[in-house]
Order: structure tokens, then sequence, then C-alpha cells
């Protein structure tokens, strides 16, 4: 949402303000804001506690009147203003044990007050066919998805990434929190007795369930590298021979586009916001099927030149620039309906 925001402010025809809790600390880098910022009085978790319970503070109070209140969270955050929401992903609406008892409350939560927006934007029919079936209006929700930046990566800084996690010249990466939703368990099952078949490398920090200790002790010969900043990941998705990435279901899925950006062939989940996300130049498998996650990786690997030329293509028109303007397209429908 922050290169989202970026891209907005660029338009001439929007002015565009955040409005942040207060923060004792400077943002994390990497994360800063891309747009002007303003503060409300109270700081998280204290601010969307007083939202849901006494509605207060508005946001105007921060930024004096507005046309559309954007609230990118999935949170709403009081104002005189129409509200637009996006949820990025309701699927623990289905399945409530992949997440934790107090994110299902906090979302269920965020959910049921998003039912009053003006409109919900997400960021795949997936979504928001979940959203008809949780009871959400057809014509409330509005899919927008997300963008991506081209980016080029020099073949010494490839090496030289390869080189400080102690990589192998061939490998298939994974790119996934060590959660129970991301797979990686049947990842691992399909490319364990594979033949002739890079080794298996999993970037991304653990989450939650006792899924990173389970999944080293599944199998001893997987490079487990934790979290990498992005700069690194760039690279390691272009020294990577493919992207397996068979999660269960995402909301959008971008680890998916920045491997084709990097030119890199994918392998991901039939049925699910990462086939509509690969649109068509990926391989796609049963991600509850680990013979067909097997199958996936090995044709990706001998069809690698043609996945890698289409996913280019695709990477390509996934652009910010049209994530804004359908962003723009649903702040101008609601503002004229509001009128």
């Amino acid at each position: 949402m922050l290169r989202l925001a970026q891209e907005l402010l660029q338009r001439e025809d929007t002015d565009l303000i955040g409005v942040a809790g207060r923060h004792r600390r400077p943002p994390v880098v990497g994360y800063e804001p891309t747009i002007p910022m303003t503060s409300l009085p109270l700081a998280r978790p204290w601010l969307y506690e007083s939202w849901r319970r006494l509605k207060w503070p508005l946001v105007e109070s921060a930024t004096g009147a507005v046309d559309v209140c954007h609230s990118t969270a999935g949170i709403p955050a009081p104002s005189n203003a129409p509200n637009v929401v996006t949820l990025h992903d309701v699927a623990f609406l289905r399945r409530p044990d992949r997440l934790t008892r107090q994110g299902v409350r906090v979302l269920t939560n965020a959910v049921e007050r998003s039912r009053s927006a003006a409109a919900v934007t997400c960021p795949s029919t997936v979504v928001h066919d979940d959203l008809v079936d949780a009871g959400f209006p057809y014509n409330q929700e509005h899919v927008v998805q997300c963008g991506l930046d081209s980016f080029q990566v020099r073949a010494e800084y490839i090496s030289s990434v390869r080189d400080l996690y102690g990589l192998p010249s061939e490998f298939v990466l994974a790119v996934a929190t060590l959660e129970p939703r991301k797979n990686l368990r049947r990842l691992i099952e399909a490319h364990q007795p594979l033949t002739d078949v890079p080794p298996l490398v999993v970037a991304g920090p653990p989450g939650w369930g006792d899924v990173a200790d389970d999944l080293r002790a599944l199998s001893q010969h997987v490079v487990f590298l934790g979290h990498i900043r992005g700069d690194h990941l760039r690279a390691l998705y272009a020294a990577a021979n493919v992207l397996a990435y068979p999660s269960e279901e995402e909301g959008f899925g971008l680890p998916v586009l920045e491997a084709m950006a990097a030119g890199t062939p994918v392998v991901t989940s039939r049925g699910t916001a990462t086939e509509e996300v690969a649109g068509g130049a990926a391989e796609l498998v049963d991600p509850f099927d680990v013979d067909s996650i097997a199958h996936g990786i090995t044709s990706a690997l001998n069809n690698a030149e043609q996945l890698r030329a289409e996913g280019l293509d695709r990477a390509q028109e996934c652009t910010w620039a049209r994530s804004a303007s359908a962003m723009m397209a649903v702040y101008q429908a609601v503002k004229e309906h509001n009128a």
C-alpha cells in the first residue's frame, strides 16, 4: 500500500495525505512513509481500540475535511467522509485454525466493521468471491490488484549475494513466512525424492504454529535463510532456477510477480489467487498433492525458457500506475455517489 500511495501522489487528479497513530520512534528503514503524513494523538493499539469502541478520534481532526477516507489495513477509521476499506485476505473466515486466536478476533472484527463502508477493495477475485460468500453485496467490492516495479539485478551483485549466503550455483527458491498455509511441508516432501534437481532454499522469517522446527526436522537438506532484506531477495529471485510457491491460499501472492520480473520460472497453485496473479505464465499444481508439486518443479525446469519469457511479459503488465487508476476509479465512484 505504501507504493500504491506513492503512485497516487503523482497523479494530478488527487491530493493525498496519510494519517497514522502517534509513534515514539522513526519508521523502520525501508518502510518510511512515501506520502505526506500527519498524526492522531493516540498510539496503536489504543488508537484502534478507541476507533472500535468510541469511534474517536475522527480522521478530520488531523487532516481537515476530506472527500474520501481510505482505511488500508482493514480497520475502518472514523470519518465524516465516505469510507473505502481494503481487505487483503479473508481466508481466515473459512479456516480460522490458520491464524492465532488473537489474529482471528482482530481480523473478524475488521471484516464486520467493513460492512458499513461505502466501498471495499481487495487484491484478487478470489478475495472478492470470499467476501460475497461472507455476505458482502457484490457491488460494494472492487478488485484492485497490486502492481510491481520493474527491476534488473547485475550479475556481479547476484554472485555476491549468492556467496554471502553460501548458496550453490543452482537452486529452487521458496519465499514464504514459515506458517501452515504456505504449504512448505508438502513442498519439501515433493522436492526430497527428485533426482537431478537443484537443492531447495527457503527464504522467510519464522511464523507461528511450530512450523519452523517441524520443517527443519523434516529435512536436513533444505537451506533456511530466515528473513531476507529486499535488495538481497531480488538477487535471490534472479539467481534461482525456479520459484516454488505452492501456497494453499493467498490474498494475492506478490512473490509470483517478483520472481517473474526477475526472469525466473514460477510454480504455483491452481485454483488460488496466485493462479490469477500468474496470468497463465506459470506452471500450475495442486497444492494438496505432493506428486503434482514434484511434477510442477520438474516441468518448470524443463520449460524454463518459455516460462521465463511469458513471466517477464506478465510482470510488465502489472504496474502500479494501473493499480492507482483502478483505485482512483473507486474513489471517484464513492465521491459521486455520496455527493
